[in-house]
């Protein structure tokens, strides 16, 4: 290769390896965090839920984290040890473990 086109293919080259690496270092710090910064104790009526997500706490965050999507499309992080959520927690668990049972 020409001395003169082989600096401006490194650059180029090394270039697009920093983009791409910085690309999957967001990627992972998004995957890696607690989603939640604050959390709601207060009581929400079940008519204006959606959908109820349960985290387990993980690599990614030490805390359960329960989101709920209200029907207005806002999420809300709730307090996992409220007395409302923890009764959410344990018909999700529920659910899922019957769910799983009727597999076996």
């Amino acid at each position: 290769m020409n001395g003169k086109l082989v600096v401006p293919v490194l650059a180029v080259f090394l270039i697009y390896a920093a983009v791409s690496e910085g690309m999957s270092l967001a990627r992972m710090g998004n995957e890696l965090r607690c989603q939640c910064v604050s959390t709601h104790s207060k009581f929400i009526p079940p008519r204006y839920l959606r959908d109820v997500k349960l985290t387990p706490s993980g690599p990614h965050c030490q805390n359960v984290e329960v989101i709920a999507t209200l029907k207005d499309g806002r999420e809300v992080c709730l307090e996992p040890t409220a007395p409302w959520v923890k009764i959410i927690i344990k018909a999700i668990l529920d659910k899922a473990e019957a769910n799983g049972g009727a597999k076996r």
